[in-house]
């Protein structure tokens, strides 16, 4: 059964692509029309964490690279070539989607669910009645913060914290109404925010976090030098911020490699004929103060969480405020529920640690040439298990 993979140079992406890579002898991706570089960001990746030579070196007789436009109906492909792609596909991965935070909505919408509108029509098209397994996120939860989201809700009555939350639900509605017209099986997984230790690498896609500290490393630049007295600050001191948070506040971090694994074990199991959605999330929240302590390590400034907006904020404050979504999840005290892939997979379920030495480990400033990413073992690819 042949697999196509949208989105298999993104961060989460490469890790389905490589456990993807166990289970068939070959792999269709469906790249970015233009880029151009597909296979060779894919090889960086697997050269960078420590994949064998010849596991590298038979990549490309293994991956078939399709340039496609998934804003654009037929992805952008001739009529002839659409098909003739749809009808070689037993099962499509839909991993692909803008994560922007800054962006807005009809510019998440084009990506993120005609994108999915358009991978629909591609599993439609095919003679073997491909089954489809779409990467949504928990967070179509919404600004829901407290209580339990659980897997089988899809409800935009709590509104959204921003644009990519709605896009992406609108996309999970989509799916739902194609699965009952089609009559026609989807899994939809939902990870939380996607984590790793290892090292940054200027040739890796960014850790989610990389994003947040580019943030606020430009609002404090943007904002220098502050007015004199609002930060309580002296000068060279680092500068005070104030963020809206709840002292107990928790967010749901998971590790991408895991979650990667769990997706593809998920996907694996015989579908029920509809839509099937899991949380991927870790089973122990990360507390807030975690993370606030980690923003102070990465930008250097000083963070105090308060319950509303202040009435007098500074230009630092003022700048990270135009971000939407950047700060209202340190306002988050609910839960995911996973009952339902604890009940599956039993221990091997459970994630491993996240706390502060393993998010720092995955974002500390370092020589990216002489640390390089952390290697993933041997044995991870010599289990190959072709389907």
């Amino acid at each position: 059964m042949h697999v196509a993979l949208t989105g298999a140079t993104g961060f989460l992406g490469l890790r389905l692509l490589r456990r993807l890579l166990g289970t068939h002898r070959s792999v269709t991706v469906l790249a970015h029309a233009g880029s151009g570089d597909a296979l060779h960001r894919i090889s960086r990746f697997f050269e960078l964490t420590g994949a064998p030579t010849s596991f590298v070196a038979g990549l490309p007789g293994r991956l078939r690279v399709v340039e496609t436009e998934l804003e654009q109906p037929g992805l952008g492909l001739s009529r002839r070539a659409f098909h003739e792609l749809a009808d070689g596909l037993g099962v499509v991965w839909h991993s692909a989607g803008s994560i922007n935070l800054e962006a807005e909505l009809p510019e998440l919408r084009r990506t993120n669910v005609e994108g999915t509108r358009h991978v629909l029509e591609l599993a439609a098209a095919g003679r073997q009645r491909p089954v489809v397994r779409h990467v949504s996120t928990a967070f179509v939860a919404g600004s829901r913060r407290e209580g339990v989201a659980y897997e089988d809700e899809l409800d935009d009555a709590y509104g959204f914290e921003n644009a990519y939350e709605r896009s992406k639900y609108e996309a999970e509605v989509l799916i739902h109404a194609w699965s009952r017209q089609h009559r026609r099986p989807v899994v939809v997984l939902r990870p939380s925010i996607l984590v790793t230790d290892q090292a940054p690498h200027p040739e890796l896609p960014s850790h989610p976090f990389q994003v947040v500290e580019r943030i606020l490393r430009d609002a404090r630049g943007a904002a220098a030098p502050e007015r004199p007295g609002n930060d309580g600050a002296g000068p060279g001191a680092r500068p005070r911020i104030r963020l809206v948070g709840h002292p107990h506040g928790r967010l749901n971090l998971t590790q991408v490699d895991h979650a990667a694994d769990v997706m593809v074990r998920l996907a694996g199991r015989e579908p029920s004929g509809g839509v099937d959605t899991y949380h991927v999330v870790h089973d122990r929240d990360v507390p807030v103060p975690t993370l606030v302590t980690l923003l102070e390590r990465l930008v250097e400034v000083s963070i105090d969480l308060v319950a509303t907006k202040p009435d007098d904020p500074t230009a630092l404050e003022e700048l990270v405020d135009f971000y939407p979504g950047l700060t209202a999840y340190l306002a988050h005290r609910r839960r995911f529920d996973d009952t339902r892939v604890r009940a599956l997979f039993g221990p091997s379920a459970a994630s491993g640690r996240v706390d502060l030495d393993y998010l720092w480990s995955g974002l500390a400033p370092r020589d990216p040439v002489a640390a390089g990413p952390s290697p993933i073992p041997a044995a991870a690819f010599s289990s190959v298990r072709y389907a």
